[in-house]
């Protein structure tokens, strides 16, 4: 007997329900280089010609457990974003800004040509798609299973 998703979870204790919620606006935020660019409805071959490098290239940075801040740079203001660099304590998150003077310059191709960003993000509305994260709110990239 097929049972559906309302009735499984009615019985759930109301603080059971929190933490699901909890769990879903993490998730919200945290997302793989992939699931980001496909976020914002991105495929590797968009983003490899506007980073003048093969599609193969940008499976291997989706999949790249350690890289090279600039290449990360790179990738992030393809798509129309900009990378910032926190460190998160207990009590507070502090700006880094060893990596600061990689944002203020353009980026640019391997040619040498300034690269043009693709665009807003889906629905011009700087949200991430359908996940909602607004501007700002920064997104936890990571690389691999998310915990």
């Amino acid at each position: 007997m097929t049972r559906s998703f309302s009735e499984l979870t009615k019985d759930f204790s109301p603080e059971r329900r929190e933490r699901i919620e909890q769990r879903k606006e993490q998730l919200r935020q945290d997302m793989t280089l992939a699931e980001l660019r496909k976020a914002f409805s991105l495929t590797q071959d968009t983003l490899a010609k506007n980073l003048n490098v093969k599609q193969a290239e940008i499976s291997k940075i989706e999949n790249r457990a350690d890289m090279l801040m600039s290449t990360l740079r790179n990738f992030i203001q393809a798509m129309g974003g900009e990378l910032e660099v926190r460190a998160v304590f207990p009590d507070r998150a502090i700006a880094i800004s060893t990596f600061s003077s990689l944002s203020g310059k353009p980026a640019k191709s391997r040619t040498g040509k300034k690269k043009q960003p693709l665009g807003k993000a889906p629905g011009e509305t700087g949200q991430c798609g359908n996940r909602g994260v607004p501007p700002g709110e920064g997104i936890n990239v990571q690389q691999g299973a998310m915990a």
